[in-house]
């Protein structure tokens, strides 16, 4: 966790802040990240970024456009260079939150604040930081959300269900939280909510940011229509996905190789939901996205692997965390890096 020094300093952040800009990597942990924080202070705008594997100086036009005296940056390892030479020539303060392991460039001017700092095994998730950051009661559910999709169990998700004890059941196991509880629906429907077009992802950030409770989210109204019927059509393209992956998984060794194509960007979501049911076995999910192939690595260590089985191969790259890891190189050194891969983890 940071420290009670960087969690005043970031509260300092928050009260100076009159219009600032949230830019958080797009998923559930990056997104509860920003609500929590903008819930806190009740005032600034979210920007999901999208970029791999940095967030790209082509984000400051929308620090531009809204006029923003302060960047809060959340749950995003890499930032170019070119972006913070344009808050610093903007004299704009950059609030940054992470809990990757930091091997990246770090400007001084930056205030930047990540728990292997203190700690170089911490495992909690940008939300857990967030939380501890704001302490806000209220929005316990937003920090069980971020938490358990970044497959992470806090501590207070106890405290959790005893206000909503008919969402979710004692377990130590997150993967349980997301595939066996009610609770893991509002994860689904929230995550599919980001893969919608901008209009409706900004929708959706609106309603977030007023929610008073998860089920808000699982009710559908005028407010969620769009979300629901969202989130219910990527769940029938995923699931049929997943039955083809699953089927794959259970032919496997060691190690599951799923390769699939088309516009819906799902693998992180797959190699989770498979690692849930072949907890054994290493979970290798491969989008082919034209000449390019997107990564999702799950499994003991996982990243180790990963980085020795791309050296010296020019198009691959990625990183993350030691049981889960994201990448990318291209679709014609797949191959050469799926042999790599079996001979490391076969030994």
């Amino acid at each position: 966790m940071l420290t009670k020094k960087q969690v005043s300093d970031v509260l300092d952040h928050l009260e100076r802040a009159q219009n600032p800009v949230f830019f958080f990597d797009n998923d559930l942990d990056g997104l509860c990240s920003f609500l929590l924080l903008q819930r806190f202070i009740g005032r600034g705008r979210g920007i999901a970024i999208k970029s791999f594997p940095e967030m790209d100086v082509n984000y400051f036009r929308k620090v531009e456009e809204l006029n923003a005296d302060y960047i809060f940056i959340l749950d995003k390892p890499l930032v170019s260079k070119d972006f913070f030479d344009k808050t610093r020539e903007k004299n704009i303060p950059v609030v940054w939150i992470d809990h990757h392991k930091v091997d990246n460039f770090l400007p001084e001017f930056i205030n930047y604040y990540n728990p292997m700092f203190n700690s170089p095994k911490s495992d909690e998730p940008v939300t857990a930081l967030c939380y501890q950051i704001v302490n806000n009661k209220r929005d316990m559910w937003i920090a069980v959300l971020g938490c358990i999709a970044d497959n992470f169990m806090p501590d207070f998700y106890s405290n959790f269900l005893e206000e909503y004890p008919e969402l979710a059941k004692k377990t130590k196991d997150h993967f349980e939280v997301l595939y066996k509880f009610k609770f893991g629906e509002i994860a689904r429907i929230v995550s599919s909510g980001l893969k919608d077009t901008t209009t409706n992802v900004v929708a959706m950030l609106k309603f977030l940011m007023k929610a008073k409770s998860p089920n808000e989210i699982l009710e559908e109204s005028t407010k969620t229509h769009l979300l629901h019927k969202r989130a219910e059509e990527i769940y029938t393209k995923y699931r049929k996905l997943f039955d083809r992956a699953e089927e794959v998984a259970k032919k496997s060794g060691k190690i599951v190789f799923f390769k699939y194509s088309g516009d819906l960007s799902i693998s992180g979501e797959l190699s989770n939901e498979l690692k849930f049911y072949f907890p054994k076995k290493i979970i290798v999910v491969a989008r082919v996205n034209g000449i390019k192939i997107n990564l999702s690595l799950r499994g003991k260590k996982i990243k180790d692997y990963f980085l020795k089985a791309i050296e010296g191969i020019e198009s691959a790259r990625g990183g993350g965390h030691e049981d889960a890891v994201g990448g990318q190189m291209n679709d014609n050194d797949f191959d050469k890096f799926k042999e790599r891969l079996e001979k490391l983890v076969e030994g």
